[in-house]
């Protein structure tokens, strides 16, 4: 099965220690159905208010994510949480209300030293104006990068040397060429087009 479903007693080993205990009062205080999933590309949590058939509060988180992205994850998904309670659907998605109640639920895990040093900084400058995704986030997301688990021979396009070579996900080559602040000019090598890569991006080297 792709989704596994998880006592909220489980979910203590992927979340950095200590944590947990700050967590279990929204539980408590919700009926919330928790499932840890397998990597999406193209989403690392999800939430979903309740309704007639389900009636009850359901998020979904990957397990793939390293203790730290999961548990900010995890934040991200109960602020929906908090602001569908206050607002229902009248505010949008990852508005100023969502901002507020997102800003508010992890400020009591700042601080605490659940987050190395590096995280830490830059979850402070990120919670000043949090985004839908801590990926549209450089600096956040490569301090938190360095402890997912290494993928043998993938590196960031912030990492890939000025005329190294590198696969996309698509299976497509390129050579970066140039580095601009948050991006990086790379050339296709089949058809000598040029392309703009942001420096988060994830992409396998040619050996």
């Amino acid at each position: 099965m792709s989704k596994k479903e998880t006592p909220l007693q489980f979910l203590k080993q992927f979340i950095p220690e200590g944590s947990y205990d700050l967590l279990n009062p929204f539980f408590e205080e919700h009926t919330i159905y928790l499932t840890l999933t397998r990597e999406r590309k193209t989403v690392l949590g999800d939430y979903r208010s309740p309704s007639k058939e389900k009636p009850f509060h359901r998020i979904s988180v990957n397990i793939s994510l390293n203790k730290y992205s999961l548990l900010i994850t995890l934040l991200h998904e109960l602020a929906h949480l908090t602001t569908w309670i206050e607002y229902h659907h009248k505010v949008s998605p990852h508005g100023n209300e969502w901002k507020n109640h997102f800003q508010r639920i992890l400020m009591p895990f700042s601080g605490k030293g659940f987050f190395p040093l590096e995280v830490e900084h830059a979850l402070r400058d990120y919670l000043k104006n949090p985004a839908a995704s801590t990926c549209t986030d450089p600096i956040l997301f490569k301090a938190l990068y360095q402890y997912d688990i290494p993928k043998k021979g993938y590196k960031l396009i912030d990492d890939i040397v000025i005329g190294e070579q590198f696969i996309t996900e698509k299976g497509k080559i390129f050579k970066k060429i140039k580095e601009h602040r948050s991006r990086s000019r790379c050339i296709e090598i089949t058809t000598g087009k040029f392309y703009l890569f942001p420096g988060i991006i994830e992409v396998k080297t040619v050996n």
